[in-house]
């Protein structure tokens, strides 16, 4: 059996692995935490927003689990239903009229709120902005222990980016069928859009340890406290 849960940081959730001395956290169908269950609150107010995890009694296999799945602004019930899933950034390339500060149509943007909705309505957008051209921004130029503070604007337009989704999805071939129906940013032009996948915990493998893990936790745990 397979349980599903919409988790809201603050809520206690401990009693459903009441009898359990210890948990199993997975991320991306990887065990990635295997912690006290009396911990599992503070796991949970951690992971519950904008991640997918699941929890599984440390006897169970892992196809016995729980899934919880993001509840933020911007997500839907949808999302709790989905599965596993990968969060993907997707990039709105500038061009020179972004740069140029020009500003899209009322059409536009009522073409871009109706599409936006429609992927809250399915669960998968996180987040969403656009950008002010790069006039209005600034680099920090590493080198060695030397930083150097480049102001803008910078000339190499297509390299810079004007907006961006923060999305959840079950596969890049889904993110790519959502973007393809994007309204053109860009009407009177061309215009691109990339999609790339944002790294998960299980990914950095040993070398994310478990203090590093821990780290992390309380910085999640200190972000949602704070929305």
């Amino acid at each position: 059996m397979r349980f599903k849960l919409t988790c809201r940081p603050g809520r206690r959730r401990e009693n459903y692995f009441a009898m359990q001395s210890k948990v199993h956290v997975v991320a991306g169908g990887m065990q990635v935490l295997s912690i006290p269950a009396d911990r599992l609150q503070g796991e949970l107010d951690c992971w519950g927003r904008g991640s997918l995890v699941e929890i599984a009694p440390a006897h169970s296999s892992f196809e016995e689990t729980m899934s919880i799945g993001p509840a933020t602004a911007g997500t839907s019930k949808a999302s709790a239903d989905r599965g596993e899933a990968m969060k993907v950034m997707v990039l709105v390339k500038a061009t020179k009229d972004s740069e140029a500060g020009i500003m899209p149509s009322q059409e536009l943007l009522e073409a871009m709120g109706k599409f936006n909705e429609e992927m809250v309505k399915a669960g998968i957008m996180l987040a969403g902005e656009g950008l002010q051209s790069s006039s209005k921004g600034a680099r920090v130029r590493f080198s060695g222990s030397k930083r150097t503070v480049i102001d803008g604007p910078f000339a190499e337009t297509k390299e810079l980016v004007a907006g961006f989704w923060l999305l959840q999805v079950k596969s890049k071939q889904e993110a790519i069928e959502w973007i393809k129906r994007c309204p053109n940013p860009f009407p009177t032009g061309e215009s691109e859009i990339e999609i790339r996948q944002v790294f998960e915990a299980a990914d950095f493998g040993a070398e994310f340890t478990s203090e590093l893990r821990e780290q992390e936790d309380r910085m999640r745990e200190q972000i949602n406290k704070q929305k």
